[in-house]
């Protein structure tokens, strides 16, 4: 990587692993104490090496203030909302609630900063079958769906998470699990959201 040196290349491992597990970079002082320089002065010059190199960059007066360099080139990171749980299973009436957000690079959804999107956290079995687990987190963009799409729908007054399908031009919603019969509906059938992307959860048990 930009030709550094042995030493170079044990700093800026240092430097990710410090951000990966702490959240912020270290200060000077604590790259002296770790690699024994007999300095803060020497740990200023290694990472003034390394921002010559173009893999930091550093912002004066600051005792932490280190970015990556890559990190300037990665897609723009957006904040979605998530509004509560959506049945993976039979509707229900609860209505949703904001439970925070999720962040994602749009690159990684297939989104835009400027898409209309949100999070619903799954709940049930469902949709095992298109690998969508209970404790996931969906991402859905508000738009029309298309035949086939996953979909968060509200049908007859109730919320669910199905598969949009449409047969001899009557749309109805269809599980992605053999032991959920079809729901049609008896009057109404409002999408409130396409399927764009999908956050495993963390804390689902295999």
């Amino acid at each position: 990587m930009k030709d550094l040196t042995d030493r170079q290349q044990q700093l800026l491992d240092f430097l990710h692993d410090e951000h990966r597990q702490t959240g912020i970079m270290p200060s000077t002082r604590e790259i002296q104490e770790h690699f024994g320089f007999a300095s803060q002065t020497a740990a200023v010059s290694h990472l003034r090496a390394l921002e010559k190199k173009g893999v930091i960059r550093r912002r004066p007066g600051k005792a932490r203030a280190l970015e990556f360099s890559d990190a300037l080139d990665r897609e723009p990171i957006i904040d979605i909302p998530i509004y509560g749980m959506i049945p993976a299973g039979y509707a229900d009436s609860t209505e949703p609630e904001t439970e925070g957000c999720l962040s994602v690079d749009t690159r990684t959804m297939g989104c835009t900063t400027t898409s209309k999107t949100f999070a619903l956290r799954v709940r049930g079995d469902s949709m095992i079958d298109a690998h969508i687990m209970d404790g996931d987190h969906v991402i859905l963009e508000y738009r029309d769906p298309k035949n086939q799409d996953i979909v968060a729908a509200l049908i007859d007054s109730e919320t669910t998470l199905k598969r949009y399908i449409v047969e001899n031009r009557k749309p109805f919603l269809r599980a992605e699990n053999e032991m959920y019969p079809d729901l049609i509906p008896a009057t109404e059938l409002v999408i409130q959201g396409v399927m764009v992307g999908l956050v495993r959860g963390a804390s689902r048990r295999f």
